[in-house]
């Protein structure tokens, strides 16, 4: 098995894509190891199949994305999002996975760009936007679907 490595909080190194390519869902920051699985387990139970399901589309629309676990844990306040995981292309950010505690949510990082004529992205900042999930159906969604296909085909920040 590949050593874990120190990654960057904000940008996956072209090592991390060289470790999580070889199939390690290792990161590690401060020393203190992280995987996406082990951050889900942590979700409370009745937001966790919404995570799972939400997770499993960005795989399914982009499965040689670079997946990186955050090292955060669930915050103190319920309006706070709790962020889990984000997929990169080419040491872009593009979509991340985080969770409320009634809901999931898919973040956009180039949201702003995005073409939505389902009228399902919200928020208002400079680029991000994000999806509310409140089932694991939200997430299964074609349109889901299709905003995070043309989140990776535009790709990171620009």
């Amino acid at each position: 098995m590949p050593q874990a490595i120190a990654v960057a909080k904000d940008k996956p190194t072209q090592a991390t894509t060289l470790l999580w390519s070889y199939g390690a869902d290792v990161a590690t920051t401060a020393g203190s190891a992280t995987t996406v699985s082990a951050q889900v387990n942590k979700v409370p139970p009745r937001v966790r199949p919404i995570v799972r399901a939400a997770i499993k589309a960005v795989r399914g629309v982009a499965p040689k994305a670079t997946e990186i676990p955050y090292t955060m844990e669930q915050p103190r306040s319920t309006r706070m999002m709790w962020k889990l995981v984000r997929y990169a292309l080419d040491g872009e950010n593009v979509v991340g996975v985080g969770t409320f505690a009634d809901h999931s949510t898919l973040f956009f990082y180039r949201g702003r760009e995005l073409d939505d004529g389902s009228g399902l992205l919200q928020g208002s900042g400079k680029d991000s936007r994000f999806v509310t999930l409140r089932s694991v159906s939200d997430a299964e969604r074609p349109q889901i679907k299709r905003l995070i296909r043309s989140a990776f085909k535009m790709g990171g920040p620009s």
